[in-house]
């Protein structure tokens, strides 16, 4: 799949991957268009792309919100006449410990990526299939293959969306629509700096960016990257569970200790 002249929507595109996907894919020839919540953050990456000679359309918008994900992709469709190419990028979290939240915490952070892709997800799929063609890529996580400490909501939402676009791969097959899940390790951007999780083998949200468009070129179904860790989650796929469980359990922080140290 060349980008070149490919109406491109990117959800999540204000900032991290979805912004360095935008600028590397706008510098490729590909007409974009980009939705986010923050206007201000679009208004610049849609400067910054028109004034290098690319196209952009930039529309602000919740994607929890399923109103407005409809009515964005009706804008797209009304200003590009078609959708080639729709990146499900929205999402992420912090470290966050399931011992200190509650039943609405859990839900909100599995709300924040699952809902957000989806609301975007049925809708373009309606105008692919008026097209019968089309790419939709999802960011995933290497997080969605087991669960990880301290990304337990975030570990299932990716869990769910993994099954969900594995399940449109088969349903949709006859409209030419084709799918291809991105499956990052840890990637340095504004929302996981400093925020307290160990980090092995990251990259730059530039590095993701560079490694998507790489999977996006190969429509490959599942592509997961960097290579080491990649090969790490793979090797996690055959060694006994007791065994990956212990290796886990190791980046959980101790919290019986802190708190008596707190009640003292």
């Amino acid at each position: 799949m060349n980008p070149q002249d490919k109406v491109i929507l990117i959800v999540g595109a204000s900032s991290g991957i979805g912004y360095k996907l935008a600028t590397q894919l706008a510098d490729e020839g590909a007409l974009l268009a980009v939705t986010a919540r923050r206007q201000d953050r679009l208004r610049e990456l849609q400067t910054g792309i028109e004034q290098r000679g690319g196209r952009c359309f930039a529309l602000a918008a919740d994607a929890l919100d399923e109103s407005a994900s409809e009515e964005v992709v009706r804008k797209v469709v009304d200003h590009y006449g078609r959708i080639d190419v729709v990146i499900l990028n929205a999402g992420g979290a912090p470290a966050i410990d399931m011992r200190m939240m509650g039943a609405a915490e859990v839900r909100h952070y599995m709300r924040t990526n699952y809902d957000v892709s989806v609301n975007y997800l049925f809708p373009v799929l309606e105008q692919m299939k008026k097209q019968r063609r089309g790419l939709v890529v999802q960011t995933n996580s290497l997080a969605g293959f087991l669960g990880v400490p301290l990304q337990g909501p975030y570990s299932a939402a990716k869990g769910a969306l993994k099954l969900l676009i594995d399940t449109c791969r088969l349903e949709f097959h006859e409209y030419g629509i084709g799918f291809v899940s991105v499956y990052p390790g840890f990637v340095a951007t504004e929302a996981t700096q400093d925020d307290g999780m160990p980090a092995p083998m990251e990259i730059s949200a530039e590095q993701a960016a560079r490694y998507i468009i790489r999977g996006i070129r190969r429509e490959k179904p599942d592509y997961l990257f960097p290579g080491l860790m990649r090969w790490t989650i793979r090797l996690l796929g055959i060694v006994p569970p007791s065994l990956v469980r212990w290796v886990l359990r190791r980046d959980v922080p101790r919290m019986v200790e802190e708190e008596s140290r707190a009640s003292s």
